[in-house]
This record gives structure tokens, sequence and C-alpha cells, in this order.
């Protein structure tokens, strides 16, 4: 129904934000994340225009819309409530815990221990979150030669930083971005950086094409 609401940010809190738009106050609920990413000088006089990335859920007895400050952030959401178990809260629970790029290291790492320590999720669920993404990514790439050892970057690299370059492309492939874009973003990020960084720096490519 919406897909992003534009406007003036007129009130913040945890779990909560309202932007007022055509004179309509929105109220969305956020995660941690998307906290954090807010403008920091709020004033009075000149309230900070922002945009949010929606989701509305409709439950038989509550209808709620969530609000996230980047495409990855809502991707990551929409990819955490198809899981079974794992409800808006539980999402936003583990978002608030992780950023995308983190909770994509995570899922990609086997790090369930990572993700327990959200509230209210479990070491049982936290390993049948990373088990069902993951059988979603092998499903998406079935019958393909895109697997990440044919990965080619035009460049000389170890297996090792292969491997760290192809860990990174399956995390963005977590995130819900196409094989085709997440070579792309990887292509010019030097291979001998830390795992984590090729993701962060290839989301930031990514969301700046976006947008």
């Amino acid at each position: 129904m919406f897909y992003y609401i534009s406007g003036t940010l007129a009130h913040l809190e945890n779990g909560c934000a309202v932007i007022d738009a055509g004179g309509i106050g929105y109220r969305l609920t956020i995660s941690g994340t998307t906290y954090d990413a807010m403008p920091a000088n709020r004033s009075v006089k000149e309230p900070p225009q922002v945009r949010l990335y929606t989701h509305l859920a409709v439950r038989e007895d509550d209808i709620e819309l969530f609000g996230f400050a980047t495409q990855a952030e809502l991707s990551t959401f929409k990819l955490l409530i198809s899981v079974s178990g794992i409800g808006p809260k539980a999402a936003m629970s583990i978002l608030t815990l992780l950023t995308p790029e983190k909770f994509a290291l995570a899922v990609c790492t086997d790090d369930k221990k990572t993700i327990a320590k959200a509230n209210g999720i479990g070491p049982k669920t936290a390993a049948r979150v990373i088990l069902e993404l993951k059988d979603k990514l092998m499903k998406e790439n079935a019958g393909t030669d895109l697997g990440a050892s044919s990965i080619d970057l035009d460049t000389p690299a170890t297996g090792a930083k292969k491997s760290a370059t192809a860990e990174a492309i399956d995390a963005l492939l977590v995130l819900g971005y196409s094989r085709a874009e997440a070579m792309s973003a990887v292509k010019d990020i030097p291979a001998d950086m830390p795992l984590e960084e090729i993701i962060r720096t290839a989301l930031k490519k990514l969301m700046k094409y976006s947008g």
C-alpha cells in the first residue's frame, strides 16, 4: 500500500517515529537500527525531513505500519518474517540488535550465537533463521552456473580472498539483491578487506544506485 513515507519527523522515541506528511501524522514502528539512523539534530523551528520505507502488517485485531531507514533493512525484515515462527516483533528485535550487513554476515557464517542475542530470540530460533534463509538462497541459485566459485573479478586473488568475496555475495543475496547486482557491487572492492567491510561497502554502493 505504501512504498515509503517522506515528510517532517514530528516525533521520535525508541521503537516509534511519527512522520508528518501532508498534514497527516503517520506512526511507524521502527527498529533500533532505524532509530540510530534518524537525524541527530532536531529542533522545533527546523524539524528534519526524513524518508522511511514501509511495510504494512495486517492482523485480525491490529494494523501496524513499520518504517525502515534503508531499503536493505526493509528487505531484511521481509526476509525474516518469511521464516516460520518469526513475526514482525521478533524481526524488529533482530534488526535492533543487528544492522542488515551484520545480520547477513551472521547468516552466511552460521553465527547463531550472535542472532540469539536479540531479545526474545533463543538459540533454536536463531538456528532456524539461518537454516531457512540459507535454503532459500540455495533455491534461488539452483540450476545456474553463477556459483561463488565461478566469480571473475578480473584481479589475481588467493583462494582465501575469493572465499571472502563469495561470502559477501551470499550475504547480499540474503538481503534480497540479485546475483548480478551483488557481483557488480563487489567487483571493485579490494579482495583483502575484512568480510564485514566488503559487505558494508557493497551495500553502500547498492543503496546509492537505488537512491
